[in-house]
């Protein structure tokens, strides 16, 4: 069956796909390759003469179709775990791919052409209208102006930056930052494993003097526990956690270890 169209309408072997799947109107998922192929031998024995580089990718797709109709030709095992996969399934991935690119460019190359259309103007306006200021008559604008309107101004300012200050954060006192040396804490938490070896989580935290102590104290426990040095246990969910200190000695860590 001859097909009357030229080689320079594709530009390439899956352009030409898509073009006999439409003119066929089959459904992309569900390719007769029979008839596919076909029709795609068909053009391809009426190109004479043309360059071997240009045709060498319309004859992989030709031979791939081959491949794929004498696969569809042979039976195929079925089992009842895996459903038989289709030949055409690499196929129709590559079509679905090409077909969304190929509109990508279809739509950039429309908004290209529109593109084309649009022309913009320089301005040709005077130097001497484009820097024109219209004059500001200070008398007129200051009419009815008296000390009692500026002074009702100024209250109404105040007020407002009065508004947004916050009547309970204001009389928050100084917050100071609270110095904790990490690498003293670390020291200080393994002396304290090494003298009691098996303690309280709980009671640990209880001997902190505040609230950032309690947070380095938590730190080093972390970090303890991730060298190794330390082991967690607790037998009942919510009960208190009890730490086993597993090392035999006390070593220096630095800050920038941590």
């Amino acid at each position: 069956m001859a097909i009357p169209v030229k080689l320079e309408v594709f530009e390439g072997p899956l352009d030409l796909l898509l073009h006999l799947i439409d003119k066929n109107k089959i459904n992309i998922y569900d390719i007769p390759i029979a008839l596919i192929t076909e029709q795609y031998m068909a053009y391809l024995e009426e190109l004479e003469k043309q360059d071997l580089d240009n045709m060498s990718e319309f004859l992989v797709m030709a031979a791939t179709l081959l491949r794929i109709k004498s696969k569809m030709l042979l039976p195929q095992e079925e089992t009842e775990e895996e459903e038989p996969e289709d030949p055409r399934q690499e196929l129709v991935e590559r079509l679905l791919e090409y077909k969304m690119y190929k509109f990508a460019s279809l739509e950039l190359r429309d908004r290209q052409l529109e593109a084309d259309k649009m022309f913009f103007k320089k301005s040709t306006l005077p130097p001497e209208v484009k820097d024109y200021k219209e004059e500001v008559n200070l008398e007129e604008l200051l009419s009815g102006l008296t000390l009692a309107k500026l002074n009702d101004i100024f209250r109404s300012v105040i007020k407002k930056q009065a508004d947004k200050i916050d009547p309970v954060r204001s009389k928050f006192g100084k917050i100071e930052k609270e110095e904790v040396n990490l690498s003293e804490k670390m020291r200080y938490v393994q002396e304290y494993g090494l003298l009691y070896k098996t303690f309280s989580f709980r009671g640990l935290l209880e001997e902190q003097a505040d609230k950032m102590e309690v947070i380095v104290t938590f730190l080093c426990i972390l970090e303890l526990m991730k060298m190794g040095r330390i082991h967690i246990v607790q037998e009942e969910i919510f009960d208190d956690i009890f730490i086993e200190y597993l090392a035999e000695d006390v070593i220096e860590i630095e800050e920038t270890q941590l």
